[in-house]
């Protein structure tokens, strides 16, 4: 593993401020594990978690109304800001990232998954921010990161932009990313102030990544292709992830749906 994600730096500097109850089904991103001394008082209630037959179901309700925790954009960006820069190709503006843009033609291969974000104003009692440009970017079915990893260095799959709507809603259709070593499932994204600026990683406005639920994750690598993850999803946890390991609740999407018709995960993400 790249020595840029094992350096990744602890996120709640002020989480000693609040108290640590629960993410949100729909606004996660406004939880209360990042110690936000503005945040919004929401009321909160139970988590459920379904699982069988390869479908899982889970349910977070909102806590309060944080700014998700900063996170590493790992050695793989793909934003300028580490190498090669896909945000100023043409046609990374897209919803479904599943093929490669302009002379790359490859395709990722792997159980489906709908990515669905509302971004929202933590500083503004997380009200919805249209407009704003997200970009978002992951693994593919065997762990490796278009633009950069041997085999694949010629594609630039399994990324994309997308402006948020009126409701600061984004839609990515995109495939269930690997476990890879050393790190627990996870997906990066970034959220940049407009589309205009979204051209390089040091215009952003917030980064972070989504951890990706245990039962899905489960229900998933059982499946043809994604035979390693199951062996790496043993040797790690959220406990022990070097990103994750100071928390999650905020990064947590709610994950629906089964292998066979696919997920769909969904996270209200305050910047």
């Amino acid at each position: 593993m790249n020595e840029i994600e094992r350096t990744a730096r602890t996120r709640r500097e002020v989480l000693g401020l609040l108290g640590g109850a629960g993410a949100a089904v729909f606004l996660a991103g406004c939880g209360s594990d990042n110690g936000n001394t503005d945040a919004t008082k929401r009321t909160s209630s139970s988590t459920t978690t379904t699982a069988g037959a390869g479908t899982t179901s889970t349910t977070t309700a909102l806590a309060s109304c944080t700014q998700i925790p900063t996170e590493t954009a790992g050695p793989y960006p793909g934003d300028g800001t580490n190498g090669p820069n896909v945000l100023t190709q043409s046609g990374i503006v897209r919803s479904d990232i599943r093929s490669s843009i302009g002379s790359a033609s490859g395709v990722a291969k792997g159980v489906p998954l709908t990515i669905a974000l509302t971004v929202v104003d933590s500083k503004n009692a997380c009200q919805a921010l249209p407009g704003v440009a997200v970009y978002l970017w992951h693994c593919n079915i065997d762990g490796a990161y278009s633009m950069y990893s041997q085999g694949v260095t010629t594609e630039n799959y399994l990324r994309g932009v997308q402006v948020t709507d009126a409701n600061g809603g984004v839609t990515f259709t995109s495939i269930f990313p690997a476990a890879y070593s050393g790190r627990w499932p996870h997906i990066h994204f970034e959220v940049f102030p407009s589309l205009a600026a979204a051209t390089n990683g040091a215009n952003k406005r917030a980064v972070s990544q989504l951890a990706l639920s245990a039962d899905a994750c489960k229900a998933v690598y059982a499946t043809d292709g994604y035979g390693q993850s199951v062996r790496n999803l043993a040797q790690t946890s959220l406990q022990t992830d070097n990103v994750f390991s100071d928390g999650s609740s905020l990064q947590t999407p709610t994950l629906a749906g089964s292998t066979a018709g696919g997920y769909t995960a969904k996270l209200v993400v305050a910047v």
